[in-house]
């Protein structure tokens, strides 16, 4: 597992707290894209857009190549499995602990059923 400092962790998880900067990354993970198309199914402007790059940009979950005048960003998805791999654990735990509990539960429910014995 990827080792992540906290701060950048808090970057990854305040950037997909956005709506529009999740959808961002979504466009992304097809292909790169100009900013200006990715502004496009947004109703908002254009330096909006562009605020929500710098905050993706800023997480480190997208990257920008400048040609020319043109600026192209690209998903870059090491933070995103990092992040997931953080999640995980945490998944993991809970997962065990539910299953402890099913089983308590089953244990309980056969003792009330099985006769008692003198």
């Amino acid at each position: 597992m990827v080792e992540l400092k906290e701060e950048a962790l808090t970057q990854i998880y305040s950037a997909l707290a956005d709506p529009t900067r999740r959808a961002i990354l979504l466009r992304l993970q097809h292909q790169e894209a100009r900013v200006t198309e990715l502004a496009a199914p947004f109703a908002m402007s254009l330096n909006a857009v562009s605020k929500h790059v710098r905050v993706l940009e800023g997480a480190g979950l997208v990257r920008r190549e400048v040609r020319g005048r043109e600026h192209f960003l690209a998903l870059e998805p090491a933070p995103l499995e990092a992040a997931s791999a953080w999640l995980e654990t945490y998944r993991q735990f809970w997962s065990q602990r539910l299953d402890r509990l099913e089983t308590f539960l089953r244990d309980k429910r056969a003792e009330k059923k099985s006769p008692r014995r003198k």
